[in-house]
């Protein structure tokens, strides 16, 4: 029984082995660690929608696009922290794996205490800037600051499970996860129905359950000694591995911001709907999160295995294990988006018993369906590019689909729907998903071009010779002149 226990918790060599069954093993606890983390989510809407109301529910998803604009820093260091932990140890480079970690621990700390000082500075002025409806604003500035108050937790967590991912450890950050998980339901619940501390109940709680994941995923990574020694000289921030960090991150950072502050411009065309529009909104956007579990499991999957392989010379593995993880994320996602579509007006009961809006959200959701699994293959593919260091090609593909695409047609299409001499809002709040739609499909066949074209293969931080040695650890932009070399 120990030695099975050991086995579960032990970290992941995915270079070896069928790659089916390394994605498999990888993403079965990653998949159950995202519905716990969408619980989190989830669990704040249902509570303040069945003991508050439909406006506290209006709210909480109304604050949603201004805390991912500044969780941006979070996805950057994250995503950075992945790929170079995943390609170190992929190569077996232990002493840049440690400074990378120690360097990742600093910037996630600088990043917590900037958006804690920001975060609450500007969430007054921008609520009101995007028009949110006077009955639902302050509802919506007091969850938000409390929010960033505490960002530190989900700070932690997120950059931290990356990295221990990375190394090819699935399992404990689930773990940690669902223990959080747990505990925000009861402290909810205890809040909001117990204290009637509203929506700042639910905010409360979320803080306290992340910061209780963050530690517990710090002390898990503090004690691997058997693959890495985190000692205070690594906590002091080497300039090679914070650039490369940046340089790995940022476009990662950039494509959040950039899809956030769309988000943004979209929800002021929500808001111009009313509560009931907004209302549906947050609640088709929490099921939305279950529909897209797979594909973000599959990508972040990808990812590491990709980076393993790359790091390890294996390209030709990572064609094969792209294949692989074509078939059975799809699969998962079409099942899951067949049964969100007929159970899908149960799950929308559990937010509201307003008819209104759960006909409005059914609605939305029949809109979407279809591009969830042109997401999975968008999701995929760049999980693929990232974990090989090519982190600016999905940039440039979400800046197509989201600014150029899906801002322009929901505002035109909202336009051409309204009444002769009707104000924006007085049309119709399809296009608000159509738009969407749109901008995932595209999104599908750009990547798919992006990565039949292959210059993610090029991209490897670590150069491996033909006997298998490692040479030299690069930058990105340097693999392509040492390959022509």
């Amino acid at each position: 029984m120990a030695g099975k226990l050991t086995s579960l918790v032990a970290t992941q060599d995915m270079t070896q082995g069928s790659p089916s069954g390394n994605l498999i093993r990888f993403s079965v606890p990653l998949l159950i660690g995202n519905l716990a983390q969408q619980l989190y989510s989830t669990v704040d809407s249902i509570v303040v929608g069945a003991y508050v109301g439909d406006n506290a529910l209006a709210a909480v998803g109304a604050s949603g696009p201004i805390l991912n604009l500044l969780l941006v820093l979070f996805m950057g260091i994250s995503v950075g922290a992945s790929v170079m932990v995943s390609q170190y140890f992929g190569a077996k480079d232990r002493e840049r794996l440690e400074e990378t970690i120690g360097t990742t621990i600093t910037a996630t700390v600088v990043s917590s205490i900037f958006i804690m000082i920001v975060g609450p500075l500007i969430t007054p002025p921008v609520m009101s800037l995007l028009g949110t409806p006077e009955e639902i604003h302050d509802m919506a500035c007091t969850y938000l600051i409390i929010q960033f108050a505490g960002i530190i937790g989900t700070a932690f967590y997120n950059i931290l499970s990356g990295v221990l991912r990375g190394l090819g450890d699935s399992v404990m950050p689930v773990i940690f996860l669902i223990i959080a998980c747990l505990l925000n339901i009861v402290l909810d619940v205890w809040f909001v129905a117990g204290f009637h501390w509203d929506v700042a109940g639910v905010a409360i709680a979320t803080i306290i359950s992340q910061i209780v994941s963050g530690s517990l995923c710090l002390i898990r990574l503090l004690h691997m000694h058997e693959m890495l020694t985190v000692k205070p000289s690594h906590l002091r921030p080497k300039a090679r591995f914070l650039k490369q960090l940046i340089k790995l991150g940022l476009p990662s950072g950039l494509t959040q911001a950039i899809f956030s502050f769309a988000m943004i411009i979209v929800q002021s065309l929500t808001n111009s709907f009313g509560t009931v529009v907004i209302a549906a909104n947050t609640a088709v956007m929490r099921v939305d999160g279950f529909a897209m579990m797979p594909n973000f499991t599959f990508g972040t999957t990808m990812t590491t295995y990709t980076g393993q392989n790359i790091g390890a010379g294996k390209v030709d593995r990572c064609v094969k294990g792209t294949k692989d993880g074509l078939k059975i994320g799809l699969s998962v996602s079409v099942v899951l988006v067949a049964l969100i579509l007929i159970f899908g007006q149960y799950l929308m009961q559990m937010f509201t018993s307003t008819p209104e809006v759960i006909s409005t959200g059914m609605r939305m959701l029949r809109i979407l369906a279809v591009g969830y699994v042109a997401m999975g293959v968008t999701q995929i593919l760049s999980g693929v590019m990232r974990g090989a260091g090519d982190t600016m090609t999905p940039m440039w593909i979400s800046i197509i689909t989201t600014v150029i695409i899906r801002v322009p047609i929901a505002y035109g299409l909202e336009f051409l729907t309204r009444p002769e001499g009707g104000a924006m809002g007085s049309g119709s709040p399809d296009p608000l998903f159509v738009s969407l739609l749109i901008s995932w499909l595209m999104g599908a066949l750009l990547t798919v071009i992006a990565y039949r074209m292959g210059r993610w293969k090029k991209k490897s931080l670590v150069h491996v010779s033909a006997t298998g040695e490692q040479d030299v650890a690069l930058e990105p932009d340097n693999a392509d002149q040492l390959e022509k070399d």
